[in-house]
């Protein structure tokens, strides 16, 4: 391969890529929302700042992806916080569970979602909407939700997939030392709400030490949303350096300690 044709190719091996190009369009997009309190403290010791946590909520979302283009079929787990970011409200996506390598692969080299390797589930059991994870052999969570007991208006809806999300993205360099550590932004635009329900949820979280979500314990279940969706993921944006901003700040440190 040709020196200028290197650095066009989309991902690593170089004759059979990690994952296709995008962009990646998800039809039938299915997430089980449920927001829960937690403990305030145990949220700011894990949002990065300059994001700002207001109030003690967490998102435990489970989303179904049947038919993604260039990614196939699966499951994502994850939990999200509400933040504000220079008087701006949004989400801090904090951590995803999927078994789709190409997903998590793309996912992390292309964007910035946090995503680790887990087996999520999200399925119909009676008159229950059920999710559930899988870290190895040990279940991480279950989530129940009643199967569309009331609908829920379609704008809420869009409001609720629509918000602004930030993400941290950190790579290191073949020195061990950071070579990109970012606060990027994105907000999803281009969706289509095909339905939308509420219904009343229960959420149990079990203590896992490489899946740590009960460390956000479950103190009350606020709210729950069951919504179907198609949509396509946006391009996002750096809304931080922490390089740029951080190195002044350790000279002065170090002028000081003279």
């Amino acid at each position: 391969m040709k020196l200028e044709d290197v650095s066009k190719q989309i991902s690593t091996p170089l004759d059979a890529p990690a994952f296709p190009r995008g962009p990646y369009r998800f039809n039938n997009r299915e997430f089980l929302n449920i927001y829960y309190r937690t403990d305030l403290e145990a949220l700011r010791k894990i949002v990065p700042e300059p994001l700002e946590v207001d109030e003690p909520i967490v998102k435990f979302e489970v989303i179904n992806m049947p038919d993604v283009s260039g990614l196939g079929s699966y499951v994502e787990v994850g939990q999200v916080i509400p933040v504000t970011y220079n008087g701006e409200k949004g989400d801090y996506i904090h951590c995803m569970y999927l078994d789709n390598f190409g997903a998590i692969a793309s996912g992390r080299e292309v964007g910035a979602y946090p995503k680790k390797f887990g087996k999520g589930n999200l399925y119909i059991d009676s008159d229950t909407l059920v999710g559930t994870l899988d870290y190895g052999s040990l279940r991480v969570a279950t989530a129940t939700m009643g199967y569309k007991h009331a609908p829920l208006d379609a704008e809420e809806a869009r409001e609720e997939i629509c918000k602004p999300y930030f993400m941290l993205k950190h790579l290191r360099g073949q020195n061990g030392q950071s070579r990109i550590c970012e606060l990027v932004r994105g907000e999803i635009k281009d969706v289509t709400i095909k339905g939308s329900w509420k219904s009343p949820a229960r959420l149990q979280l079990f203590a896992h030490v490489l899946a740590p979500l009960a460390d956000l314990p479950v103190h009350e279940v606020v709210y729950a949303s069951h919504i179907l969706t198609d949509l396509s993921l946006p391009r996002t944006e750096v809304v931080y350096d922490y390089l740029a901003t951080e190195q002044p700040v350790k000279e002065k440190e170090l002028v000081s300690q003279k």
